[in-house]
């Protein structure tokens, strides 16, 4: 048998054995990154660079944009498991039978997962429209908000001039309020939304000002994640 019959029936082949070991340090070096990515965003919000994530992770910049070629992968493939736990939560406070339980028990709720993570906080007020899965489950858990919201109001105990835009105010509020206060008053924000779930029940105190137009809203998401998603912004970083 000579080297070329060698190594076609694989007996003292090298370029076989050597694929499976690359292939592996991918998925190793993948999931560092993932991880990675966890903990700075989850410390430091979206706008964290990914320099500090491939910092955090131990591995080039280059590395990282071959497994990543824009921060938006990248967030996608860290907060796609919660944005599902945050259209689950709609399910979970349908299940309620009180109905301003369930209402008041998903605002906690999501209010507790943007201070558990700055990157999800952040995640909750921006609109990434090319993250499809983002934006399903999006949608999956607005719908389930809009059922939750009439059953309170059916209940007599939400005044019935709120809105669904009212959560995504009340989001934008917290986000803020974890954004100043971080580690030096890190339950704040309890204070705030309690305050702001007293102001929802009836009776209600008094009129209100008109809630921003969805499209308003919408731009507003659109622009915070253009800031954070810009690939010209994480090059200067």
């Amino acid at each position: 048998m000579n080297p070329r019959d060698q190594h076609a029936d694989g007996g003292g082949s090298t370029a076989g054995s050597a694929a499976p070991p690359k292939r592996s340090d991918a998925e190793r070096n993948r999931g560092r990154i993932i991880a990675a990515a966890r903990t700075v965003f989850g410390r430091d919000g979206l706008n964290a660079s990914m320099a500090s994530v491939a910092r955090e992770a131990g591995v080039g910049i280059a590395t990282l944009f071959r497994h990543f070629p824009t921060k938006e992968e990248l967030v996608v493939a860290v907060f796609t498991d919660r944005m599902e736990a945050y259209a689950q939560a709609t399910d979970q406070a349908l299940a309620a039978p009180d109905p301003w339980h369930g209402f008041t028990g998903y605002i906690q709720d999501v209010c507790a997962m943007q201070a558990a993570d700055r990157g999800f906080a952040d995640i909750l007020t921006m609109s990434f429209t090319g993250a499809q899965a983002l934006e399903e489950l999006r949608e999956q858990a607005y719908q389930g908000f809009l059922e939750l919201i009439g059953r309170a109001k059916d209940s007599g105990q939400l005044r019935e001039d709120f809105t669904s835009r009212d959560l995504v105010l009340l989001l934008m509020a917290n986000s803020g309020v974890l954004s100043a206060t971080g580690d030096a008053a890190p339950d704040a924000w309890r204070r705030m939304v309690a305050w702001m779930i007293q102001s929802f029940q009836t009776p209600a105190r008094g009129p209100l000002p008109d809630p921003p137009q969805d499209a308003a809203l919408y731009e507003a998401m659109r622009r915070a994640s253009h800031v954070v998603s810009s690939p010209e912004a994480d090059k200067r970083r």
